[in-house]
């Protein structure tokens, strides 16, 4: 090997220091931002948004609303700040949507059906049968299957001047809470009973008497006799308000509400005088947290419903009799809607058209799990 230094290579004398590498890398480095590198502007003072959710603030619901919040709070680098509060700290459950319209709140966290009153094609987003589909079928649904700007055109009008997201899909409701067991279709008629969308509807064709109260004031109504029955949600939620301690007989399992979603609320004059970089935190917040709602009601309520069992609640299967009947007053419940509101129509021809191959395909594509459940657990139980 030749000692010779390299022609190609400049003197010793001639290359440049480390120190004036690193100045340039460092220029180079505030250049590249100059030109348009993303990042978060500092604004002069942080941008505060008041929400209010439809729940109390001990309910895992209200929890999913602050989770959402602490998402953007933390991706905006605290530049946007949402701050949550529960039910009834500004404005009732069901008055949530009329306020953040007005600006009264700039934004909110709830359930679509509780606008029923409203419009009675916003309850489809969760109440009924969706034509086979899960929660989750359903968003896909709303953002890929034309829900959103058929919810936006209901919104318009209404002239209501919000910005809806929708996310956060929910399990399969239980009937409710009872008495005692029901065993037959015959068994609900005239029983006073909380529920609330277009579940009302069916239920009033089953022959039921129905009061569709906030979620907060269910129990008490329970406890008084002013209900005999009752639904909310899930586990966690029922555990919490109280069920437990006024009915020890829960039913599994029911068409009336087996595809419910939440929906963030924001007013739009506050959502579109945020930044295109804010907006995208807000899209891709709400994005993430409905895989982690899902993901943290699966462990959650996994837990409650353990818990309850073993503090003498019994929990029953809703009889395929009663299903069948749900699904026929849904029937009754779709034509009489459709025929006097066009926008319901609209809205169930889309679910209907998408629900066809999707619906489909996860009933083909998906495995029995029950099956592999049952050959590791059912002989432990």
């Amino acid at each position: 090997m030749s000692n010779k230094a390299d022609p190609k290579s400049p003197p010793t004398s001639e290359k440049p220091s480390r120190r004036k590498f690193l100045g340039a890398a460092g220029a180079s480095a505030a250049g590249a931002a100059s030109l348009g590198f993303p990042s978060i502007a500092k604004a002069a003072s942080p941008i505060t948004l008041r929400f209010q959710s439809t729940w109390p603030a001990k309910d895992i619901f209200h929890e999913y609303a602050l989770d959402f919040a602490s998402k953007v709070n933390e991706m905006s680098d605290k530049q946007l700040k949402i701050e949550v509060l529960p039910a009834g700290a500004v404005v009732k459950a069901f008055d949530l949507l009329d306020a953040v319209s007005k600006g009264t709140l700039d934004g909110g966290h709830g359930v679509i059906a509780y606008w029923y009153g409203k419009n009675s094609a916003v309850a489809l987003w969760g109440s009924g049968p969706a034509f086979g589909m899960d929660a989750n079928m359903v968003l896909a649904w709303h953002y890929y299957g034309g829900g959103k700007e058929l919810l936006d055109e209901i919104y318009k009008s209404l002239n209501l001047d919000v910005v809806s997201m929708m996310y956060g899909p929910m399990p399969t409701q239980p009937l409710g809470w009872f008495k005692k067991p029901v065993t037959k279709v015959s068994d609900l008629k005239g029983l006073k009973y909380r529920t609330v969308g277009l579940a009302v509807d069916i239920f009033k064709e089953l022959g039921v008497a129905v009061n569709p109260l906030p979620g907060g004031e269910i129990v008490p109504a329970m406890d008084r006799g002013l209900l005999d029955a009752a639904e909310f949600n899930n586990a966690s939620s029922d555990n919490l308000l109280g069920f437990p301690d006024v009915a020890k007989v829960c039913m599994l399992q029911s068409f009336h509400q087996p595809s419910e979603q939440f929906e963030i609320l924001f007013n739009k004059k506050k959502y579109d005088a945020l930044d295109n970089e804010l907006k995208s935190i807000i899209k891709y917040a709400a994005q993430a947290s409905s895989a982690d709602m899902s993901w943290k009601a699966i462990d959650r309520y996994s837990q409650d419903y353990i818990n309850m069992g073993k503090k003498g609640v019994k929990f029953y299967k809703t009889p395929d009799t009663i299903l069948r009947a749900e699904l026929a007053a849904w029937d009754k419940v779709i034509a009489a809607k459709s025929a006097e509101n066009p926008q319901f129509k609209k809205v169930l021809d889309s679910m209907r058209k998408f629900a066809g191959r999707a619906a489909r395909w996860q009933n083909d594509t998906n495995v029995d799990y029950k099956m592999a459940y049952n050959h590791y657990f059912a002989r432990k139980r």
